[in-house]
């Protein structure tokens, strides 16, 4: 069983919502980005979406836009992003989702990217910028090798768009609560629910709400719509402080802790079948 389904499944019958948490890898060193996620991990992030940098990050605002221009500036590429997750995957068994462009993973080579993902312990997979309609060129080697494709929906997705993103998916829905950019607005709880309810009339795939959770009173807001929330930008931002990295460390552990709290005890949305 993939690491995400069980995760989620766990999560479920702990009553529990999903803490996905976003960093740009290579920020400001690959080294500390490892030291970063074991220590997500240790404070109770669930799943860790692990940022390629990319000269052209269209879906990033302008904090994690920095972040990647200072990770590329260090050297970081997704070869060596690959062979540090690799090196991760002996310490822990967080579930690990690689967020980036499609354009490095061409580069690397479609076949040889998802052999590397496998050999690497990589559990999902999400690109930006890959319509659905041009996913199976790259789920052709990525499903094969037991890689989560996690589709993006927004609010003007429409019902078969999201009918086929939860086809065949392993792993969660990430539901972009606004539009936009990463980190650009706030998320209206009373908005979203009329939007994930009509997510829930299609399918009972997990499903994550990201863009714009910043605090534990956000995240505790949002919990009880969905399966769990993703939190980037202010993660990203404390990371590119330019602090001690002990410091970022433990500011990281804290703020990890509190969001994880926030997730605690709330109750599951009845399960829909997929028409």
């Amino acid at each position: 069983m993939n690491r995400l389904t069980k995760r989620f499944q766990t999560l479920k019958k702990r009553n529990e919502k999903a803490l996905i948490a976003y960093l740009t890898a290579g920020d400001p060193s690959l080294e500390t980005s490892g030291r970063l996620i074991l220590e997500m991990a240790a404070a109770g992030a669930d799943v860790i979406e692990i940022g390629v940098p990319f000269s052209d990050p269209t879906a990033d605002g302008p904090i994690i836009q920095q972040a990647g221009k200072r990770a590329l500036e260090k050297g970081a590429n997704l070869r060596n992003i690959m062979e540090l997750i690799g090196a991760l995957r002996e310490k822990t068994d967080v579930p690990l989702v690689l967020f980036g462009y499609f354009n490095p993973i061409l580069a690397f080579g479609l076949e040889d990217f998802a052999i590397k993902a496998k050999e690497a312990g990589l559990d999902g997979l999400l690109v930006v910028d890959l319509p659905q309609e041009e996913a199976p060129e790259l789920r052709r080697y990525t499903d094969p090798a037991g890689l989560a494709f996690i589709p993006l929906i927004a609010p003007t997705s429409t019902a078969k768009r999201i009918a086929a993103a939860a086809r065949n998916n392993r792993g969660f829905i990430y539901f972009i609560s606004v539009t936009g950019v990463t980190g650009s607005a706030q998320p209206d709880p009373d908005g979203l629910k009329e939007d994930i309810n009509r997510i829930r009339a299609l399918t009972d795939i997990p499903l994550a709400v990201g863009f714009g959770i910043s605090t534990p009173a956000q995240a505790s807001l949002i919990a009880p719509l969905a399966d769990g929330i993703v939190v980037g930008s202010a993660l990203v931002e404390m990371i590119g402080s330019g602090e001690d990295e002990q410091i970022i460390l433990a500011k990281i552990n804290g703020f990890i802790r509190e969001m994880k709290e926030a997730l605690r005890v709330h109750p599951f949305p009845a399960a829909r079948s997929l028409v």
